[in-house]
């Protein structure tokens, strides 16, 4: 295929995917699972596109991954994560553990029992439970941020954390699974150093060269302002390298960087997220895509059988347990809020990419473990993902919608730093009743109308400045408190 060829065939399908999800979100239709449809329509047996590569699909996992766990990261701050870490931590390691054992139980004892077609040896379930141990973050993060969702009992900031730490763990699993398949007489001693090991040079990585980034980045003086998001890219992708070349666990430190400097200060820091936040989601889609490109749906069918009772398994059984036990040390927190936190259990892309390992390192019954593992990726995206608002509900977990600070006429910002709160009112004939200089309009005290939008010309008003009806003004207040006052004065609604 000419490089012409596949821009405009790329383009399309990102195009298309973008407006199909748009459009899937407002059903409750999780839009990563829509990417992966779209991949799947637009391969081998659909539109024909051929793509057979699990070396090239993983090289792209790896780089969308490295992506979403560094924004994710970088998204989420230590005030709201500080109250539930330990639980986090719990679920991202031990939860792990136990989802992969109780999983592998269960396969091995289905694929010995009561199925002819595969048979899958206790080593082999056990490869195929940790790769289908984790939490997915790109689904995670996409579902909860998309539909707004609000949370009793700290229980977001639990799942977004639990979800963009416990990669780490799964893949450490899979990768020391797969060495004990390939070399059977390995040492228990040297599978748990690797194991440690991995872990310890993950996190100090990504705690050390995310402190070194940050006083680089803030010492450094670049004429163009948008390198320093060139450069943070540069400083994610050298805490992946840098840390799996000295022998230490990538996603680790990518995740652990990124949390260390999204909560501290460095220049540029509001633009460089926004940077990753675009580049996170357009390496899910095309993730997503590629994934879907790579399998073969024909191939799916001989296995849905076990594919439906191991993903029901996992929803039903494993993952619940795995949340409960893991959670048991901990007070606070209620059953309803435990059996939420296991149903968000999502299965994702993560998933698929290590199952590209057993196949490329061409272990027996890798292919038939990788169509299990896109199968119910599938199944928990349909039966997870489209009912985490209504479970939320149902347990009268959710909370009200915060409002909505986007700006359209203004492209404004605060920085995390800054408390006060900025929003953009249009102004209705009734608003000028008592006149129409800013003065004469009702205004509390602490809100002041900094800036007016007249058709398409933009001006910084006075006391004496005129208004007309359909002028869009901004208007910054000390907090949250002062905004709603604002509203009430105006006669305006809480959520405008």
């Amino acid at each position: 295929m000419s490089i012409d060829l596949f821009l405009l065939i790329a383009s399309i399908l990102l195009l298309f995917s973008l407006l199909i999800g748009k459009t899937g979100s407002r059903y409750g239709v999780p839009t990563l699972l829509l990417f992966l449809l779209i991949g799947i329509i637009a391969g081998s047996d659909g539109l024909g596109l051929q793509f057979s590569s699990p070396r090239i699909t993983q090289y792209i996992g790896v780089v969308a991954l490295s992506i979403i766990l560094f924004s994710g990261g970088m998204d989420t701050h230590f005030a709201e994560i500080k109250p539930i870490v330990f639980h986090g931590i719990a679920l991202a390691t031990v939860g792990i553990l136990l989802t992969a054992f109780l999983t592998a139980l269960f396969i091995y004892w289905l694929t010995n029992n009561f199925l002819q077609t595969v048979a899958f040896t206790f080593l082999q379930s056990l490869l195929l439970g940790s790769i289908l141990s984790s939490t997915d973050s790109a689904s995670v993060f996409s579902i909860l941020r998309s539909h707004g969702l609000s949370l009793k009992e700290n229980i977001r900031p639990l799942l977004e954390l639990e979800s963009g730490s416990n990669d780490p763990m799964a893949f450490l699993l899979t990768i020391l699974l797969i060495q004990m398949l390939k070399t059977p007489h390995l040492s228990g001693w040297l599978v748990a150093f690797e194991f440690f090991k991995q872990l310890i040079l993950g996190s100090a990585s990504g705690l050390l060269f995310g402190t070194l980034a940050v006083r680089f980045i803030n010492k450094i003086n670049l004429d163009n302002d948008a390198l320093y998001s060139v450069m943070l890219l540069a400083v994610m992708f050298f805490l992946y390298g840098f840390t799996s070349f000295i022998g230490g666990n990538g996603y680790l430190a990518v995740y652990a960087g990124g949390l260390l400097m999204g909560n501290r200060r460095f220049v540029h820091k509001r633009s460089s997220m926004k940077f990753f936040n675009g580049l996170s989601w357009l390496f899910q889609i095309i993730m997503f895509l590629t994934l879907g490109l790579l399998v073969n749906p024909k191939e799916l069918l001989p296995i849905a059988g076990v594919g439906i009772l191991i993903g029901l398994f996992m929803i039903l059984v494993s993952r619940p347990l795995a949340v409960m036990l893991s959670l048991t040390p901990f007070n606070g927190m209620t059953v309803k809020a435990r059996f939420f936190t296991s149903w968000v259990g999502l299965r994702g892309a993560v998933p698929i990419i290590f199952a590209t390992y057993p196949w490329i390192s061409a272990l027996p019954h890798a292919k038939t473990m990788f169509n299990i593992v896109f199968f119910i990726t599938i199944l928990s995206l349909l039966i997870q993902g489209t009912t985490v608002s209504m479970m939320a509900h149902w347990l009268k977990l959710d909370l009200p919608s915060p409002r909505s600070k986007k700006l359209k006429e203004f492209d404004v910002e605060f920085s995390d730093d800054i408390k006060s709160a900025m929003s953009e009112i249009t102004i209705k004939q009734e608003m000028l009743k008592n006149g129409k200089r800013i003065m004469d309009v009702s205004l509390p005290d602490k809100t002041l109308v900094v800036m007016v939008k007249r058709n398409e010309r933009y001006f910084i008003p006075r006391g004496n400045t005129q208004l007309e009806a359909g002028d869009s003004v901004l208007v910054i207040t000390d907090d949250e408190e002062q905004l709603k006052e604002t509203y009430r004065q105006l006669g305006m609604t809480p959520n405008p």
